[in-house]
């Protein structure tokens, strides 16, 4: 096992200012059902925005000449419109291509990826936007998280399935499929009789769904599960394998699967083969193991509670790790890789960029905010972005280099982090109810 030493920061006496990773924000209360609009660039307002609430209205007034009051009020009760909200203005940073105000908060943390097209989530749907004007194309309806949102975020009723620009969910014996931008694609499945019973989705690596079927528990309070691939193009069934070794899979790809699993009270990292649904290797792991990441040459996983090691593909030996040294205090967080390097954000707000072979440092930066679990940075292009919170907007780093290209803030107001996603010309970026498509580079 090869083994490079405990990184150490170089800013260590900045980092011993800093305190414990965020915590989660809480919802904001209100949050409608109204359509959201384009508020700058890209196209037209749909219209205005209407108050939730209904308001009984009176007014006074004051006759010439007379000291007299009418006072009515409106027998219906009726809402009463409101001029649109202001778009948010560009605080630094590049010129929104356009910017979508939606009619809600977003809840970005329950897909398990990243869409193609720009996508805004919220507790009410998804509104599928026009990648050049930013205007509405299709509105999808899903169940909204439950009351304890988002401490049920793990939960997969929670989860928003989505892959090969489409939305996956599921019914008791049933995949639904619905395109993002075309409705005479969207189709139903019913599952064969082996998986019939409940049916969780876990990820789609644009090619395959995955999920697992939980049947009806035939003695005692066990409840058999089955493991299953669905090829997306023909709609058949890839394989299927009990799920006995596995808790939960971490992370799909076209290749392999990392998965959790206890046997003997233990916890280890199972990593199954994509085609096939065999288990290629299984070795001991920490019980922090909550993510996993790959690339076509390592696994990813937590090192204790702080760290991240590198993991070989072929056969799970560790390769290298990154740990914070005895007088350091900081968390790594879920890498991001190209294959050639690896992008490790800690929570302390400081990137490293590594060696994928050996795990020596190449550069590192630090972004003026810390970060937590939401707080997912993006490879794409020649850059890597890294949010923030709504205050503090997104850093762009060269991806070679390291160097700050540019930082995006607005005008807010937001208690979210920013949440990112890309298609090969633009960076779309949002946080709280604003949603905007940034040049790509």
């Amino acid at each position: 096992m090869q083994s490079a030493p405990s990184e150490r920061s170089a800013e260590q006496a900045s980092e011993e200012s800093g305190a414990a990773g965020w915590q989660w924000d809480g919802e904001e209360g209100g949050g409608g059902a109204e359509a959201g609009d384009v508020v700058s660039g890209g196209g037209e307002p749909d219209g205005p925005w209407l108050s939730r609430r209904r308001l009984l209205t009176g007014a006074g007034v004051l006759a010439a000449g007379g000291a007299v009051w009418a006072f009515t009020r409106s027998a219906g009760g009726g809402s009463a419109p409101q001029p649109p909200k202001p778009a948010p203005t560009r605080l630094a940073g590049p010129e929104p291509l356009w910017t979508y105000r939606g009619p809600e908060a977003m809840t970005p943390e329950r897909l398990t990826d990243r869409p193609g097209l720009p996508v805004f989530l919220s507790r009410g749907g998804l509104q599928v936007l026009d990648p050049a004007a930013g205007t509405r194309l299709r509105t999808l309806a899903f169940p909204a998280p439950g009351k304890d949102w988002p401490s049920d975020l793990e939960l997969p009723a929670a989860r928003v399935v989505v892959g090969a620009n489409r939305v996956f969910t599921s019914s008791r014996g049933h995949i639904d499929s619905r395109h993002l931008t075309d409705s005479a694609a969207d189709w139903s499945l019913p599952l064969p009789e082996l998986l019939e019973g409940t049916v969780d989705l876990f990820g789609c690596d644009g090619s395959t769904l995955y999920g697992r079927s939980w049947a009806a528990p035939s003695t005692g309070d066990r409840i058999p599960a089955t493991l299953f691939a669905l090829r997306i193009e023909d709609r058949t069934l890839r394989w299927s394998r009990p799920a006995e070794d596995v808790d939960v899979p971490l992370a799909t790809s076209t290749d392999r699967l990392p998965a959790r699993a206890t046997e003997s009270g233990s916890t280890r990292l199972v990593l199954l083969d994509a085609a096939d649904g065999r288990r290629v290797w299984v070795v001991p792991a920490d019980e922090n193991l909550r993510w996993a990441a790959t690339d076509k040459e390592h696994v990813y996983v937590p090192d204790g509670q702080f760290g991240v090691r590198a993991l070989r593909l072929a056969d799970g030996a560790a390769r290298w790790s990154v740990l914070p040294g005895p007088s350091e205090e900081w968390r790594c967080l879920p890498p991001v890789s190209d294959g050639a390097r690896v992008y490790v954000p800690r929570d302390n707000g400081l990137i490293t960029a590594h060696d994928a072979a050996t795990g020596a440092r190449i550069w590192s930066h630090r972004v003026p905010f810390r970060l937590d679990r939401r707080s997912r940075p993006l490879l794409a292009g020649p850059a890597l972005y890294v949010p923030g919170p709504a205050a503090a907007g997104i850093c762009a780093l060269d991806a070679g280099s390291g160097a700050e290209l540019w930082t995006f803030r607005d005008s807010g107001p937001g208690v979210d982090v920013w949440s990112l996603s890309a298609d090969p010309a633009r960076l779309y970026a949002g946080h709280d109810d604003i949603l905007h498509a940034l040049p790509l580079g």
